[in-house]
This record gives structure tokens, C-alpha cells and sequence, in this order.
């Protein structure tokens, strides 16, 4: 009885002194953000040293510019994410929810300003006709595959377990039933979540969920899939829009001989349609090379 008693006196100097540890031994604080620069004009010269912010993130350039997105080339050096500052999307939130009138309050307009982080390049590339026409052919693509961004996952649960592919290195470490299509796209199959979590520092092979848990990761697994993989076409997406080949060649990229070449000619038309009703709304032109 006495050892017992030993050993709870003990225990309790141990509570006690963790009591009044200072805070960072138990956890470090998060790092502050910094507040957003002037945001960046494509009219205005800028010198080595000149702060802009641009996609809700600080950009300090390195040598002399102008009309070079930060982001776009090398002459920015990244400064992080800021508060406070404008929104120079090249789409808007108005006319975001213009397109998605009864989208799923999952999918926020803050959800994919803050995906833009990952892929620097996505709408930010070229002229202002070409960075808003690659814009709206990633949201058309959004639109068609979760039904105007309504579905958040995959609707038939029975397909659930076909989407992992046990020839994979690295397996279903999640189970087999958790690769499902999540996020605008429809993100699935396990041999996508592995390397698309490696590309954005996610452990998305083994928490498969913050795909549907958290809007900035849902719309970052949509930006990898259109910025880093031809799929069954030749190009990424962003190649094909930013590279003069045309909205068609998206759509090769996301499902190739399913829908092209006479694959399924009433689906690229329904894409297309969505397209033209999206660039009516930004005020663009569609461009050339519609169909594939």
C-alpha cells in the first residue's frame, strides 16, 4: 500500500509540474501571417526588391519587371500566404457563384483562391483572354464531373472498392473501399491519391478524406490532376490551353477514347456547352480546338 502510495504522489508532481510548463513546450505557435502588399499591377515597372501580393500571397521581385505574373516566371521570389489582401483571380467570386448557383457550401470561392498556391502557373499564364479561358475550362470540367459542383463524393458507394489497385507498390493502406471519387473532378483510385499527396505534402494514400473534408485540398487534387498528368491524352490540361490546342484536348486529358474520336460525341457536346455558358459569363471568348 505504501509503494502504491509512492507512486501516486509521484504521478501527481509529475501533473503539477507539466501544469505550468510554458506554452511552447506543449505546442510551438503557428507562425503569423503577414499582411498583403499592394497587389500586383501588370501596367507598373517593378525593381529588384519591389513587394506585390498576387492569389492572396507576397511576391518580391528579384531583378526589374513588368507584365510578368508573379508565380508565372522566375523573376518572383515567394513571400507566403497574407491577410488583408485583394482578390486578382482572374474569375471572380460573383462570377463564381454565377456558374455555381446551388453548388454544395463545401465548395467555397476561398477554398480555390487558396488552392492556387500549389500550382502557380494554372490561370496565370499568358494573356488575360488565355488565363481566363484556361480558368473556365477547369471549372467546366468541375461542373460536368460533381453536377455543378453538387456532389462532394461519388454517389454509387457499390463502386467504392473497385477504385484501388492492390498491383500498386504502396497498396490500400486506407482500405480498399476508401479511393473513391471526392472533390470537383471526382478524385479516385489509389494510384492517384499516392502521388498527388507526395506533389502537395499530403498524406493522402493513408487520409484519403481530407479530400472531402477540407475545400483548399479537394480543389489542389483538381489542380494536380490538370497541371502535372496527361491521362490518356498527350498533354496536361494547362499545357492545352496555355499551348493553343484548345479546350477539345482537355477533354482528351481527363478520359481520351471514352469520350473522343467518336468515343461518346453527346458528352464533348455537353462539355462544350458548359464551356461557352462559362466564358459567356467571365466575358471571354471560347477560342479555338472545342471539340476532340
Amino acid at each position: 500500500m505504501n509503494r502504491i502510495k509512492s507512486l501516486l504522489t509521484a504521478l501527481s508532481a509529475v501533473v503539477a509540474t507539466a501544469a505550468f510548463l510554458p506554452a511552447a513546450a506543449h505546442a510551438a505557435a503557428p507562425a503569423p501571417v503577414a499582411s498583403c502588399a499592394p497587389l500586383w499591377s501588370s501596367s507598373t515597372a517593378y525593381t529588384a526588391g519591389g513587394a506585390v501580393s498576387h492569389h492572396g500571397r507576397n511576391w518580391t521581385a528579384k531583378w526589374w519587371t513588368r507584365n510578368e505574373n508573379p508565380g508565372a516566371t522566375t523573376v518572383w521570389q515567394d513571400g507566403g500566404a497574407c491577410t488583408g489582401g485583394v482578390g486578382d483571380f482572374v474569375i471572380s467570386e460573383a462570377e463564381f457563384d454565377r456558374i455555381f448557383p446551388d453548388r454544395d457550401p463545401f465548395y467555397t470561392y476561398q477554398g480555390l483562391i487558396d488552392a492556387l498556391h500549389a500550382y502557380p502557373r494554372f490561370a496565370n499564364t499568358g494573356t488575360e483572354a488565355m488565363r481566363s479561358r484556361e480558368a473556365a475550362a477547369f471549372l467546366t470540367h468541375a461542373d460536368f464531373e460533381s453536377v455543378g459542383l453538387k456532389c462532394v463524393k461519388e454517389i454509387n458507394e457499390a463502386n467504392y472498392w473497385i477504385k484501388c489497385d492492390y498491383s500498386q507498390p504502396f497498396g490500400c493502406p486506407a482500405g480498399q473501399s476508401a479511393y473513391y471519387g471526392r472533390g470537383p473532378i471526382m478524385f479516385s483510385w489509389n494510384f492517384n491519391y499516392k502521388p498527388a499527396g507526395d506533389a502537395l505534402g499530403l498524406d493522402l494514400l493513408n487520409n484519403p478524406w481530407l479530400v472531402e473534408r477540407d475545400p483548399s485540398v479537394a480543389w489542389q487534387t483538381a489542380l494536380w490532376y490538370w497541371n502535372t498528368q496527361n491521362g490518356p491524352g498527350t498533354m496536361t490540361s494547362h499545357e492545352a490551353m496555355v499551348g493553343g490546342a484548345g479546350f477539345g484536348e482537355t477533354i482528351r486529358s481527363l478520359n481520351g477514347a471514352l469520350e473522343c474520336d467518336g468515343g461518346n460525341p453527346a458528352s464533348v457536346r455537353a462539355r462544350v456547352a458548359k464551356y461557352e455558358r462559362i466564358t459567356g459569363i467571365i466575358g471571354t471568348n471560347p477560342g479555338s480546338g472545342l471539340t476532340c
